[in-house]
């Protein structure tokens, strides 16, 4: 006798055929997605240290010297460069010099600092959290710019409100934020003699590097904010929701301003990513005590192991924020749910 199993239904009865395998093909298609930009992480920061390992011999200067020199050895001896090469496995060919350090990478370790002789992350991690604090006021003023200036010249879109929104993006665009931070540092210091030119990296002291970089953010997202809201307006089923008796206010804000939320979503996300290693001329303006002026400070001594960390570090900060932004557009519009159910 030939048997069937059975499955029944949510509600009591005998599914539809073909029901559960559609159903379980749907929730591993949705997965794949996912799972293939979480594969593409370790991939991607891999690459870009391999990349930084291979340009980094050709910076000027004996990392040995430079070692010895920041240990207050001015004048250092063959015999003490050879033995500080060998410390620092320079003396490996470079093929096992990089396998050693993805090596020590894995446990946590990305290296000894030249100028200090700490580790790096310990020496990053220091300054980390200064920096995070900078980022995300940045992050919080841009939005605060960026999203009225935006619902403005939609609302408003060829008449004189839409005509100043765009000119305010422009100008932005225009500005380096260094150069706003010298301008307050100039207005609000000097001659006003608010603040100080030498900040603590605390919360009170965040709004004027915070709002500098911040120039170089909200002019991008208004200008992408208005013309996705400006498409979503003319669409047809906003024709639609009009004919209904919608107004225009409730059209701007409870139907095109979700739809018009994935492109924004993404490009917050990039800017996140890249202001990790983009806060580090500001830092270094307002002498900010993060890790963008650390890395800086770095630069100039030609202490390899902490720009080989932080530029891996920024590459793993720029996918995971690519990849946040992907989950959190998707929870937003609908629409990129279902490209994932069907394994788009």
């Amino acid at each position: 006798m030939t048997s069937r199993a059975a499955t029944a239904a949510p509600g009591g009865g005998p599914a539809a055929p073909g029901a559960v395998p559609r159903a379980l093909r749907s929730a591993r298609a949705a997965g794949h997605p996912i799972a293939r930009r979480l594969l593409s992480v370790p991939v991607t920061v891999a690459g870009a240290a391999l990349l930084i390992w291979a340009l980094l011999p050709l910076a000027p200067g004996d990392p040995a010297r430079m070692t010895l020199t920041a240990q207050g050895v001015p004048e250092p001896t063959p015999d003490q460069l050879a033995a500080t090469r060998a410390e620092l496995g320079l003396d490996r060919a470079p093929a096992e010099q990089f396998g050693h350090w993805v090596v020590r990478a894995l446990h946590g370790d990305l290296g000894t600092s030249y100028q200090s002789g700490r580790p790096v992350l310990t020496e990053l991690g220091e300054r980390l959290p200064a920096t995070l604090r900078l980022g995300s006021a940045a992050l919080l003023f841009a939005l605060a710019i960026a999203v009225p200036l935006a619902l403005v010249a939609a609302a408003f879109r060829r008449r004189w409100p839409d005509t100043l929104a765009r000119a305010l993006a422009l100008l932005g665009a225009a500005l380096p934020g260094f150069v706003v931070g010298l301008i307050l540092i100039q207005l609000v210091v000097v001659q006003g003699g608010f603040g100080s030119v030498v900040l603590d990296g605390t919360w009170a002291a965040v709004w004027m590097p915070a709002l500098c970089l911040a120039f170089g953010m909200f002019d991008v997202w208004s200008r992408l904010l208005r013309g996705a809201l400006v498409d979503a307006m003319d669409s047809g089923w906003a024709a639609s929701v009009i004919a209904r008796g919608t107004g225009s206010r409730r059209l701007l804000l409870r139907h095109a301003l979700p739809n018009a939320l994935p492109p924004l979503i993404h490009a917050v996300a990039v800017s996140a990513g890249a202001l990790w290693g983009g806060a580090a001329i500001l830092e270094t303006v307002f002498t900010w005590p993060g890790a963008g002026s650390y890395v800086v400070s770095s630069v100039k001594a030609r202490d390899l192991p902490v720009i080989q960390a932080f530029a891996v570090l920024a590459t793993l900060a720029y996918v995971a924020a690519s990849l946040l932004a992907d989950l959190l557009a998707a929870l937003v519009d609908p629409r990129l749910r279902g490209d994932c159910a069907k394994g788009v």
